[in-house]
């Protein structure tokens, strides 16, 4: 019997006791029964928490890691980061990219996240020439994830210009050059590969980089109920050119252009009017938060407590890679409002008045939904993604499940993940990923190899 036995575990009501959790051979929870009694040979755990979903990712920049925290001559920013990134997006091949995007998965595998939003954009292969099959680089990282064991969601990105107005990709920008009909074809190329632990969606990849008629086509060209992602308002530069362009603001013109609706995840939207924050937030899409990434690249911070009031919906990614943690992004999506508002205890509601609860469990729901998965909930139908904590840890010894999230979230920086499940396989055990050491050893040759070129 493929079963688990939890002392206490966060179903959608709240913790439970005595929770008896069962799924079948597909990665479905079964059952999920609290009040029971331990049946024979099932292993008991203490704390069982629902898998974290990332919804925003560029497995291929995990390679970037801690290479752009030098200063330049001039002032340095989102704008002046991209030009490092474009150089590894324009060395790296498929094999590369595969090895790379293995070792990122099983990371964030064993810090807590069970599944991924991959929004992927190099769909060419050096030069800007197309590859024999249309989803080659697409199906090598959903080769990466399906040996790391991560749940996937894939979303092929168009790419079409360098700026509003239709201007032409940089020389630097062709590997990523696509329109709505090779877009639709990778995700028809894709179809094959769908199943219970990976879906197709698709991105455009912001406002400055398709026209809104190419933005229109591709929407209206994708399967019924598919995931839509797209990047918005990260940078003022981009607020204030698209007033230029078009004389609206970035989340005011989308959605003038397509239906905003819960299919729709937009990534950052950190810099929003309180017309737009109300509108995302009625619209039912969910804002997809990178705080480390927003970080890192000096973007700014999300109105995080105007968007909860309104009754916003939010998940987590992790984007750049500079953390593979939802820990971290969650404690540092609560931090950056702390500091900006200079008090506590910032993304509360009156009904849910703990800050770590309320950040799990959002991120949760978020990202379930931006996912198109069946995720997010210890339940019956839902995908056997679960994570169990180390009670022996002294950070947890002994806890009352009340506290457990709060001090998950705000006690340091062990990793207190020991076990991980995702889609009905123990891919973690004891904090070791299964395939820990083989996989470091290839991203190892990988990343010597693009950054000797």
């Amino acid at each position: 019997m493929n079963a688990l036995f939890a002392r206490h575990a966060l179903l959608a009501d709240g913790w439970r006791r005595d929770v008896l959790l069962e799924w079948d051979v597909r990665g479905d929870l079964t059952r999920v029964a609290p009040d029971a009694s331990l049946p024979l040979g099932v292993a008991r755990v203490d704390y069982v928490l629902p898998g974290m979903i990332n919804l925003h990712s560029h497995a291929f920049q995990r390679a970037l890691g801690g290479l752009a925290e030098r200063a330049g001559d001039g002032s340095d920013s989102f704008w002046t980061w991209r030009e490092l990134m474009y150089r590894v997006a324009n060395r790296i091949t498929p094999e590369q990219m595969e090895a790379v995007a293995a070792q990122l998965y099983a990371e964030c595998l064993r810090h807590g996240y069970t599944a991924v939003c991959e929004f992927h954009y190099i769909q060419r292969a050096p030069g800007g020439h197309v590859y024999g099959q249309p989803a080659e680089t697409a199906q090598r990282v959903a080769a990466a994830a399906r040996e790391a064991g991560m749940g996937l969601t894939l979303l092929p990105v168009m790419y079409a210009y360098a700026g509003f107005g239709d201007t032409p990709l940089k020389p630097e920008q062709e590997r990523f050059r696509t329109d709505p009909a090779q877009v639709l074809r990778i995700v028809e190329a894709l179809e094959p590969l769908r199943g219970p632990q990976l879906e197709v969606g698709a991105a455009p990849h912001s406002l400055r980089a398709v026209s809104a008629g190419q933005l229109r086509e591709l929407v209206q060209g994708m399967p019924a109920g598919r995931p839509l992602h797209i990047h918005v308002a990260e940078q003022k530069l981009e607020v204030q050119q698209c007033v230029e362009a078009v004389g609206q603001r970035p989340v005011e013109y989308l959605m003038g252009q397509t239906d905003v609706d819960a299919r729709w995840c937009l990534v950052h939207a950190t810099h929003l009017s309180r017309a737009e924050h109300d509108g995302l937030a009625a619209s039912g899409a969910v804002a997809g938060l990178c705080p480390t990434t927003e970080a890192n690249l000096g973007d700014g911070l999300f109105p995080l407590a105007p968007y909860i009031a309104a009754g916003g919906r939010f998940g987590i990614g992790s984007d750049s890679h500079v953390s593979q943690s939802p820990v971290e992004e969650l404690r540092w999506l609560e931090y950056g409002q702390r500091l900006g508002h200079q008090r506590r205890n910032i993304a509360v509601t009156h009904a849910e008045r703990d800050v770590g609860a309320f950040l799990w469990q959002g991120a949760l729901a978020g990202g379930a939904q931006a996912s198109g998965r069946r995720l997010g909930l210890l339940a019956p139908g839902r995908r056997a993604d679960l994570l169990v904590l180390d009670s022996a840890h002294p950070n947890l010894d002994g806890v009352p499940p009340h506290e457990v999230l709060g001090r998950f979230l705000f006690s340091g920086n062990d990793n207190l993940v020991r076990d991980v499940l995702a889609g009905g396989h123990w891919v973690v055990q004891g904090g070791r990923h299964k395939a820990q050491d083989a996989i470091a050893q290839r991203y190892k040759t990988a990343v010597r190899t693009l950054h000797a070129q």
